[in-house]
């Protein structure tokens, strides 16, 4: 409970901490991103505290996607990035679920992205995805 009650994320919902609030319901609440990477940088995050996505019950997650289109809709982006990270080396900075939404209105403006592909040999690749099946 200790960890809920010093994370911001949790004093935004709660009212504690002001934001500008984009959306609320009973598990989801969007708002504006105070360190914006461009014009209409949005956050929308479940209700329900968790450090990453796998500690948020499915039900908790169900309006995300919806929420986060509906701001790109508003916005009026047609280049934007949907973006959720999950720990320190994939670049998450508060340890409460959310998902980004950044409007990427030209190339200084937005998200950069490096995308580095690696070489994979199809039959490694056919194991990890059998791999990968059987612990789903």
């Amino acid at each position: 409970m200790n960890r809920m009650s010093s994370c911001i994320f949790c004093k935004i919902i709660k009212g504690d901490i002001p934001s500008f609030k984009l959306f609320e319901s009973d598990k989801t609440f969007a708002f504006l991103d105070i360190n914006p990477l461009s014009k209409g940088h949005a956050l929308v995050i479940p209700k329900h505290h968790g450090e990453k996505l796998a500690d948020i019950p499915d039900d908790s997650l169900t309006e995300l996607l919806p929420v986060a289109k509906k701001i790109a809709i508003a916005l009026g982006a047609t280049n934007y990035n949907i973006l959720q990270n999950n720990g320190r080396l994939a670049h998450q900075e508060v340890d409460h679920v959310h998902v980004h939404i950044i409007p990427k209105p030209n190339e200084a403006e937005g998200l950069g992205v490096k995308w580095p592909q690696q070489k994979i040999d199809m039959g490694e690749l056919k194991a990890l995805a059998e791999e990968i099946k059987s612990k789903m």
